[in-house]
């Protein structure tokens, strides 16, 4: 017994002390050069600050609180813990009930904020309201009814002061970099279906305003713009907000944003328009403890799994594969517990704007010193998955866009995936659901481990990332209208969260009929969430936008801002990390 406790406690002192040294070796890297693992990180000295801290706090949970079981599968890269920093400290997202605080006031920390009058008060608060929660969470802020919750604050005014309220609340979220000191608030609009007069004004003022661009005409990377589609209020051509629809094709097809949502989906019809998104494809909506509402939940923390490694040390076997699958799985459930049961010890005062005001849903009422177990049930903790394409190849040589054969068995390891995710909310009473993973600093890190590990695999471990969730592979010559059929199946299990793109060779500006086609294409394969991709490149010198190799046609400058999405929102190529730069290079346009 005496023996035992000592190996255990020499052990225990050796993660310690490697992790200590292996924190040192991370500051001075960080300091050398700003780390990319998130593209909206800027360069500052808060970055810089900002970065140090996270590096402590992610060795400190590692070393000293989560269970060395679980922590050594983060560390060897069996699965990934997502925001290890904040692991006990916050929680990720929110749908923020913007209505009920623009209506009733708030308080932020130095007093009463009554309700505005006017649109330009409303947008202003909206930013003020998304920057105070972005600083209780780690993760994305988001309105889910931007529109609606907007409208009573348009309808007493003139389309120029709309227009001017919208124009300044993008030139906001673009500008504030609040968020820690070191990024603008992460930030998503949901619109679309709100069919009264000031709520129609409320869209078409943001959406021309997102057109119109920043002010030398730069494409915004904020907000995230999710324009609902529903049959019957926008998705016909005798629909009321058609007319918004047409707007919304023309705007993505200059600026990227926004992307559609289909509240017509079989998962999603049967909340009506209640189904909002994270520009990231967060979507929270069931709730095992209460109504399903999309508003005052969100995301409590995820985690995904590498199905790539699983598959390379399955050699082929598939009863060998859905083994390591479920004590992956059970292990992710465990390591979600964990953390939830961490999460709901906090109290309110350690998220005093999230909590102290009520936003999240049963919080209202709370004392200060009261923990937020009854408020955080209503949340989400999702187990994600990468690498489906890999992990195909591995198991059968192909991935799901070369073989049919390999296709059926990518649905059924997601459908499995899924039944097991559902059976951990029954065994948990928590509202586990199943990621389709939005891959940022991971998708070079799991590659780069197994690499190590296996050798250099053809088609599995031979480029710098995994390809995200379930997509096809970003470089593989395909169809829009087959990649769109074969991902559509994969959103229905993905339930807390999933999106698929297009990539096009050019901004469609001049052919809207086209991005129309393309977005009825996902309707009709029964997608949730969608975009379409194409290059913007601008000149910061002259200010023109188009396609340029290494300089300005206009001009010649070769200062060019070269704007892309990078998961769920978009970014400049210069911030992306060597995984998602890797994969961005690799992507191929689709063809007709």
């Amino acid at each position: 017994k005496t023996a035992k406790a000592y190996i255990l406690y020499r052990d225990r002192r050796t993660r310690m002390r490697e992790a200590k040294s292996e924190l040192m070796d991370v500051v001075e890297d960080i300091l050398s050069e700003t780390s990319r693992e998130n593209a909206n990180v800027g360069n500052s000295p808060s970055a810089k600050m900002l970065q140090i801290a996270s590096a402590a706090s992610r060795s400190y949970y590692l070393s000293r609180m989560i269970p060395e079981e679980l922590s050594r599968s983060h560390s060897e890269g069996d699965l990934h813990i997502h925001d290890l920093d904040f692991y006990g400290k916050t929680l990720t997202c929110l749908q923020i009930p913007l209505g009920e605080l623009l209506e009733n006031g708030f308080n932020n920390g130095h007093g009463y904020i009554r309700s505005p009058k006017r649109p330009a008060s409303a947008a202003a608060l909206a930013c003020i309201i998304l920057q105070s929660c972005q600083n209780d969470m780690h993760g994305g802020q988001s309105f889910a009814f931007f529109d609606r919750d907007m409208a009573k604050y348009a309808e007493q005014a003139d389309e120029e002061q709309v227009f001017q309220a919208m124009e300044a609340l993008i030139y906001n979220l673009n500008s504030m970099h609040s968020r820690a000191g070191a990024q603008v608030p992460f930030s998503s609009l949901n619109l679309g279906t709100d069919t009264s007069p000031g709520g129609r004004l409320v869209t078409k003022c943001l959406l021309e305003a997102h057109e119109k661009g920043l002010g030398r005409g730069e494409t915004p990377i904020f907000p995230n713009i999710i324009f609902r589609l529903k049959k019957g209020v926008n998705f016909e051509p005798t629909d009321p907000n058609y007319d918004l629809f047409q707007l919304a094709i023309r705007v993505a097809s200059k600026r990227l944003n926004p992307t559609f949502s289909f509240m017509d989906s079989s998962f999603n019809q049967s909340y009506g328009s209640e189904v909002a998104y994270m520009g990231c494809r967060t979507r929270v909506i069931a709730d095992r403890h209460g109504e399903a509402v999309t508003e005052r939940r969100g995301n409590l923390s995820f985690t995904t799994i590498n199905l790539p490694r699983l598959a390379i040390k399955a050699h082929g076997e598939l009863d060998t594969f859905y083994r390591g699958l479920d004590e992956l799985l059970d292990l992710a459930a465990r390591q979600l517990y964990h953390r939830y049961r961490i999460q709901a010890r906090l109290k309110v005062r350690d998220m005093p704007f999230l909590m102290g005001q009520g936003l999240y849903l049963d919080s209202a009422g709370l004392k200060p010193d009261d923990m937020i177990a009854g408020a955080i049930k209503h949340g989400t903790l999702s187990i994600g998955f990468i690498g489906l394409a890999e992990a195909l190849v591995a198991l059968t040589g192909n991935h799901h866009g070369q073989s049919i054969d390999s296709y059926e068995l990518g649905l059924e390891i997601v459908n499995y995936m899924k039944k097991r995710v559902d059976e951990y909310a029954e065994e948990y009473d928590l509202n586990y659901t199943l990621l389709a993973t939005p891959a940022e600093g991971l998708s070079g890190r799991f590659i780069k481990m197994d690499r190590k590990l296996f050798g250099t695999i053809p088609g599995v471990t031979d480029k710098g990332y995994y390809t995200n969730s379930f997509h096809i592979p970003v470089a593989y010559d395909i169809s829009i209208a087959k990649k769109i059929a074969l991902e559509g199946a994969f959103h229905r299990y993905a339930n807390a969260g999933h999106i698929s793109y297009v990539e096009l060779d050019a901004p469609p500006v001049h052919n809207p009929e086209a991005v129309e086609a393309i977005i009825r294409q996902m309707a009709e394969s029964d997608m949730g969430y969608a975009g379409i991709n194409f290059p913007i490149d601008e000149c910061r010198s002259c200010g023109t936008s188009g396609l340029f190799d290494d300089a300005c046609t206009s001009c010649g400058s070769e200062d060019i801002r070269r704007v892309r999405r990078i998961t769920g929102y978009l970014s400049t190529v210069d911030r992306f990390n060597d995984g998602k730069a890797a994969e961005l290079k690799d992507r191929k346009s689709h063809f007709i």
